[in-house]
């Protein structure tokens, strides 16, 4: 038995479980390749398929809705440690918030087939105060999507599944040594980008009190003070500095073009 299902069965649903919970909480625990051994585990008798259905859902939900209470009490402290894993932090947060500012709440329905997306979406719904319920609803949906898709291929396709993952098996050693040599790579590049591209010098910042001493300076010439909150953090009712434009972050293009290239320009978020 390939060594996936030989996992599954000597564990049975508690692998399953945990498998799926680890990657709804951000881990890099493969889940689609959990949901596809529990669907051949369950053709081949191991499982039974709706207490693992069952058990799947249980645990991306469990994921999910921890981390949307998080998001919704920690707003960007969670989105930016979250992204903070990732090679592009930066690219991370906007692609996530360009799905909402595209899509709106839909997003939750397709985040799970989503690289980047699947993880920070939840925690995303919380920090815009996405209602409960609202919340439940789609990411429940999107549960039971990313569940039948695979689970259902893994029922279907039990032979071919146990072909790719005995083949795999025979090479977990070399898999296991690729795996730690890249994680080494990742950690030399984090450190090695850290050092070249630090906050304090690859962003210029200005503090408020400067902006506004400037702005009492007669004489200074004009400035132009923008808004760049993403999508679901701003609205028409909104506060804002004085005097501001707003200019929306996934939607760049239209306005690059509409800015004065003489002009300093001083950006805030959220």
């Amino acid at each position: 038995m390939p060594d996936i299902l030989s996992i599954i069965a000597k564990y049975g649903y508690s692998s399953l479980f945990a498998a799926l919970l680890m990657e709804a909480l951000g881990l890099p625990i493969p889940g689609a390749l959990a949901l596809l051994a529990a669907g051949a585990a369950s053709a081949a008798g191991v499982m039974h398929p709706a207490l693992a259905f069952g058990v799947a859902i249980g645990a991306m939900l469990t994921g999910d809705i921890a981390l949307y209470i998080t998001g919704r009490h920690s707003g960007w402290a969670l989105l930016g440690f979250l992204c903070g894993l990732s090679l592009s932090p930066e690219v991370c947060i906007l692609r996530s918030a360009k799905w909402f500012y595209k899509r709106g709440r839909t997003t939750l329905l397709f985040a799970k087939f989503l690289p980047g997306v699947n993880t920070m979406a939840p925690p995303l719904a919380g920090s815009m105060h996405m209602r409960v319920s609202q919340f439940l609803r789609f990411d429940f949906g999107g549960v039971l999507l990313y569940s039948l898709a695979y689970g259902a291929l893994g029922y279907l396709f039990r032979d071919v599944f146990r072909l790719i993952a005995g083949g795999l098996q025979a090479f977990s050693r070399a898999v296991a040594w690729v795996i730690f040599v890249g994680v080494i790579g990742f950690v030399c590049y984090r450190a090695w980008l850290y050092g070249r591209h630090r906050l304090n010098r690859f962003v210029r910042r200005v503090s408020a009190s400067d902006v506004e001493a400037r702005l009492k300076l007669e004489g200074a010439p004009d400035i132009i003070i923008a808004d760049v909150r993403s999508h679901g953090y701003y609205d028409e009712g909104e506060q804002r500095v004085q005097g501001s434009i707003r200019i929306e972050p996934n939607n760049l293009d239209a306005f690059i073009e509409t800015l004065p290239k003489d002009t300093p320009i001083y950006l805030y978020c959220t």
